[in-house]
């Protein structure tokens, strides 16, 4: 399969789990309906009894409770981002009011700050003909500036996931059917480190800076992309073992013997199968190249720096106050494609619910 057609076929995949999330939208007073008049039959055939109809009705009321608090961050959010001015807060109240609702941070966020582009300066792509090196390619003209920092969190998401999977996926499979001399002691490291990865980044900050600057290596977003891959492979690597011991070896050994090929049963066999595990892995890592600042902070300058970094100047920006409309609106614009990435995915890992269940 292509590079294209993969593409596409994710498209499509993501489409339909978009129309499958609002079908179901939209169904839900039929279905809530549906829900009553099976209640009220059950009632009246004898069924159930009012007491277990009592206790599914207070079961389901602190369900939606519990949905409404954890929802309640984003709508507060989304609805700041929305208000006019720069203050999340207005005298009647913790919400800003509807009649005054506005896309002007948004269109700050888009047009003006260093989101998409440096400043907003937005250009355009010029195709190049015969160039100095002779070669046809592109470029953006129009603009002095260049892309943002979205192009920058993409650049070293995009290296964390190559080369977080690259070593996560034969690593998972190596410790889950291969034994080798110093498995365990690995595998005890690997555990080590998922413990105390996060610790020890925090604590050796100043002596990684200090090794990054002697290598001349500070500023590099491909190496900042290695080096948050190097901190998300210990526990992935394990999350993804144990979804491949589940895989019964009996599996591998059939495909061999209708004459597949090593890589053929890898590719055939234990990638479709394992996945959930790979979905979840992928947001793993997605999240470890995405939402991590620190240490972007330290060893990037201003022109490379990726939106996790830039939504913290824009907060502290201000001496004395804070553009919180605007941090609100960046801030739903950053976390749109982590949720993109999760709704993707969804299928997939609740798939993987069930995936401990299979017998050998």
């Amino acid at each position: 399969m292509s590079a294209l057609d993969s593409a596409t076929a994710l498209v499509a995949s993501v489409a339909a789990l978009i129309r499958a999330k609002l079908v179901g939208l939209v169904t839900a007073p039929k279905r809530f309906v549906v829900t009553i008049q099976r209640a009220v039959y059950d009632l009246r055939t004898g069924k159930r009894t009012p007491w277990d109809v009592g206790k599914s009705v207070v079961m389901t009321l602190v369900g939606l409770g519990m949905v409404l608090i954890l929802l309640f961050p984003l709508f507060w959010i989304f609805t700041a981002s929305l208000a006019e001015g720069i203050r999340l807060f207005n005298t009647s109240g913790i919400f800003p009011d509807p009649s005054t609702y506005n896309l002007n941070a948004y269109r700050w966020v888009v047009f003006q700050s260093d989101f998409f582009f440096v400043e907003g300066d937005w250009g355009y792509p010029q195709l190049v003909l015969g160039g100095a090196n002779g070669l046809v390619g592109f470029r953006w003209a129009g603009t002095e500036t260049g892309p943002g920092a979205v192009f920058n969190s993409l650049y070293i998401v995009s290296v964390t996931l190559a080369a977080g999977f690259g070593m996560i996926v034969p690593a998972a499979y190596a410790f889950s059917r291969r034994s080798f001399v110093g498995r365990k002691r690995i595998l005890y490291g690997y555990v080590l480190f998922t413990q105390i990865g996060a610790g020890l980044s925090i604590a050796t900050l100043v002596a990684l800076y200090s090794l990054f600057s002697s290598y001349g290596l500070t500023n590099n977003l491909f190496v900042l992309g290695l080096f948050y891959a190097a901190g998300a492979i210990p526990f992935n690597t394990w999350l993804l073992k144990t979804y491949m011991d589940n895989i019964p070896v009996s599996y591998e050994e059939a495909a061999m013997v209708d004459g597949a090929s090593f890589l053929e049963t890898i590719r055939e066999v234990i990638i479709p199968l394992t996945k959930p595990g790979l979905a979840v892995v992928l947001i793993f890592v997605w999240l470890a190249g995405w939402n991590e600042f620190i240490i972007a902070q330290t060893l990037l300058r201003p022109e490379n720096y990726p939106l996790s970094v830039e939504l913290y100047n824009l907060a502290t920006e201000g001496r004395f106050s804070t553009p919180w409309t605007r941090f609100a609106a960046f801030a739903n614009l950053f976390a749109l494609p982590v949720a993109i990435v999760y709704f993707a995915a969804q299928r997939s890992v609740e798939d993987g619910l069930s995936f401990g269940g299979m017998e050998g």
